[in-house]
């Protein structure tokens, strides 16, 4: 049977009727820009991630840069970013006309390595440092990086694309940030009709300028007092998410069940699976990753290919490996655990709903392959 990697179309029941009426009432006003269902949606987003303030944007790469904006980023400033991430967030950094110096990865939950990470700060002394939430938790590490930015007044951005909804010692993982990011493209855990973003902080300063930058820099109407960009949440999209947000816990408790099923049915096989650490607990539900050899992980390639089953390399290969990083960035500090991470791991099909003769589909082909070398 064909078992793709991610479905976007299991709804649950009355969803589309209660997005085809949310359509139909904001069509019938004209109420496409702001309006209630922004407003809605920013405070709820305030609520669930228990941060003071939620400004949403346009898009996920849009977040980071109004982030990086409001904290007075730009030319001849040195940001890190994590060698393992989307592309945006090392983009981010050079649009906004930083540098980008890449610190290398932790095998064990893909953050950040810290030992790195902190020779980075020492050697470059950067004003700011973009870390990525990946697969659904974050770094072990968090509180302490948290800490040594602080104390080395590095400001520290999260990007929260892949963590709607972790918990990190029993909180929210963007309650006590300064500053974070999501997306919420439609992929994302949370995820909209199209794109869309949003910046979490409970600073008001902060939340005030990364406001004003996303709508012009405006101060009125016709009144500016900073050079931003049009990066506003339309109405239907923040509707959308108005809509998601009910089913949202049903919606990570079934990507939990899909990764517990993985676990138990691919635990003693020989390979090995990315875990969240501790203090995360089961919050791992973005992707579930098998951690092979080269060699083998080809082989599962080849063989989920065959079978008409969808997986994913998230990431295939490390920031300071693109073909236009070296025109960008300043240097890379750590080793190439990233490039490790990159090689080894295989992402197979997590996504709400997916059934279990779904799943046993999925665990026969890797079994056949893993029991037959």
């Amino acid at each position: 049977m064909t078992v793709p990697f991610i479905d976007l179309k299991r709804f649950e029941d009355g969803f589309l009727e209660d997005w085809e009426e949310k359509v139909s009432k904001i069509s019938k006003a004209a109420s496409f820009i702001g309006g209630q269902e922004v407003e809605l949606l920013e405070n709820r987003l305030a609520s669930v991630t228990e941060s003071k303030f939620a400004v949403t944007c346009a898009n996920g790469t849009d977040a980071i840069q109004l982030a990086l904006r409001a904290l007075d980023i730009g030319p001849s400033d040195i940001v890190l970013v994590p060698n393992m991430t989307f592309w945006a967030t090392f983009e981010a950094v050079v649009n906004v006309g930083a540098t980008p110096v890449t610190v290398d990865s932790e095998t064990k939950d893909g953050g950040v390595d810290i030992n790195a990470f902190f020779e980075a700060v020492e050697k470059f002394h950067p004003k700011a440092a973009v870390i990525a939430h990946l697969y659904g938790w974050g770094t072990g590490n968090l509180e302490k990086i948290r800490d040594y930015c602080s104390s080395e007044n590095v400001f520290l951005i999260e990007d929260g694309a892949q963590c709607f909804g972790t918990k990190y010692q029993g909180d929210p993982i963007y309650k006590n940030a300064l500053i974070s990011t999501t997306s919420f493209y439609p992929a994302k855990v949370l995820g909209a009709a199209g794109d869309g973003g949003a910046v979490f902080t409970s600073d008001e300063l902060l939340a005030k300028k990364v406001r004003q930058l996303a709508n012009h820099g405006r101060t009125s109407h016709y009144g500016y007092g900073l050079v931003g960009w049009n990066s506003r949440l339309d109405s239907l999209q923040a509707a959308y998410l108005n809509l998601a947000l009910e089913f949202l816990p049903q919606r990570i408790t079934s990507r939990i069940e899909a990764i517990r099923f993985y676990k138990s049915h691919l635990s003693d096989i020989g390979i090995h699976h990315m875990s969240a650490p501790k203090p995360y607990h089961e919050n791992g539900y973005c992707h579930v990753g098998l951690i092979a050899d080269l060699s083998l992980k080809k082989k599962l390639e080849t063989s989920l290919r065959e079978q008409n089953i969808g997986f994913g390399n998230i990431y295939p290969g490390p920031m300071s490996e693109q073909e236009c990083s070296p025109r960008y960035m300043k240097s890379h500090v750590g080793g190439n655990m990233a490039r490790q991470i990159c090689d080894t791991v295989i992402n197979l099909p997590v996504f709400p709903y997916i059934s279990e003769q779904e799943l046993r589909e999925v665990v026969e082909t890797v079994k056949t392959v893993c029991e037959g070398t």
